[in-house]
């Protein structure tokens, strides 16, 4: 499967931005999803996930502002980000992932880049 992230770009504090993640293929809807964002210097974290029958789990840096969500109809997941901090700042990359036979099988798009900046 091939992940595409798309949406990021320059957005003042407090600001909204969507982000989305096409894939390609079928079966999306058998994939865990989840974004991911790594800042200057740091090491990549999860932002949020959500399961194949669509329970989300969130960072707690992000709860309250950030909502996952995902469209199996269209093959895509979005990531809306409400009342963004300078500390957003991130290149934020989308991850598709299954289990097969006891063995997980990960996918990651390319990167979009967010910038928090007035």
């Amino acid at each position: 499967v091939q992940l595409q992230a798309c949406g990021g770009g320059l957005v003042q504090p407090g600001g909204s931005l969507r982000l989305s993640c096409a894939t390609s293929g079928s079966s999306f809807n058998i994939y865990t999803m989840g974004w991911y964002r790594q800042a200057p210097g740091k090491q990549r974290e999860l932002v949020a996930l959500i399961t194949t029958g669509g329970s989300t789990n969130y960072a707690d840096s992000v709860k309250g502002r950030f909502t996952i969500s995902r469209d199996n109809a269209k093959n895509t997941m979005y990531l809306q980000m409400n009342t963004v901090k300078p500390e957003d700042t991130a290149v934020y990359y989308c991850r598709a992932s299954y289990y097969r036979s006891g063995r997980e099988y990960v996918y990651w798009g390319q990167g979009t880049e967010v910038t928090v900046s007035s």
